[in-house]
């Protein structure tokens, strides 16, 4: 919803090239941690018509067929654990149906998720921050959603990093989800990392970075890959005018 927004408003405004530069450098200053956001500013930069592309590159991600590859390749009857409302995997679980699902409730979204998948005769249960080690050692499967990636890690929901860490340690095999327009070029993904770091203290964050290697499959657009070297390419071309910030 927020790239179908973003889009339509910079279709609206009919910028000049420069102007443009300096609206998308906004827009990724506002919200820094939102890789389908950068992957889009980006897009745009690049195109040789912004404004028709804006729509098209809006669609492709409404049309991500990520949540329909995770219901194809979710084991029958799994128990899985996850972190908060991931979006994607929110919407493959409810579609999937047959899966025991343990919420791990970090950042008070939990539990809405929780109802919200009663509701569709999925058995899930919320379970606390403090348990992640129980339930990750409850799981056939721990699930962790990427909001942004880069070649070598993701950043995804608070817990994340504790739970695919249980996980790794307890042999427990870890699915990092990057849908689309969420893997950056490693530049892009450098200076989104530098920002959030330099925002605040770590431990206040909305999202962590979880590395690569804690990983052992990568579920996106175009199916389950094993978590390597070049698992998690870039899906939009380098944009060096976003490594700059705005002029306030």
């Amino acid at each position: 919803m927020l790239v179908r927004e973003t889009a339509a408003a910079i279709a609206d405004l009919d910028l000049d090239p420069a102007g443009l530069v300096v609206a998308c450098r906004r827009i990724v200053e506002r919200h820094p941690t939102s890789g389908p956001l950068w992957w889009l500013c980006a897009s745009l930069l690049a195109a040789n018509d912004p404004f028709r592309e804006a729509w098209g590159l809006a669609d492709h991600v409404d049309d991500d067929p990520t949540p329909g590859q995770l219901v194809q390749l979710l084991p029958d009857d799994a128990t899985v654990c996850i972190i908060g409302w991931p979006d994607l995997v929110g919407e493959a679980l409810v579609r999937r149906g047959d899966a025991t699902v343990l919420v791990i409730d970090t950042n008070d979204e939990g539990s809405s998720l929780v109802r919200r998948l009663q509701r569709s005769d999925v058995q899930a249960e919320a379970v606390p921050a403090a348990g992640v080690a129980a339930g990750v050692a409850a799981s056939d499967l721990v699930i962790i959603e990427a909001v942004a990636a880069g070649p070598d890690g993701a950043l995804c929901a608070l817990g994340s990093h504790a739970a695919a860490a249980v996980a790794y340690c307890s042999e427990v095999p870890v699915w990092l989800v990057a849908g689309r327009g969420r893997r950056l070029p490693e530049p892009m993904w450098r200076v989104m990392c530098e920002r959030l770091a330099a925002a605040d203290d770590g431990w206040s964050q909305p999202v962590e970075l979880v590395p690569l290697a804690l990983a052992t499959g990568v579920l996106g657009a175009d199916g389950l890959l094993v978590a390597a070297a070049g698992a998690l390419a870039a899906e939009c071309p380098m944009a060096h005018e976003l490594l700059r910030m705005s002029a306030m």
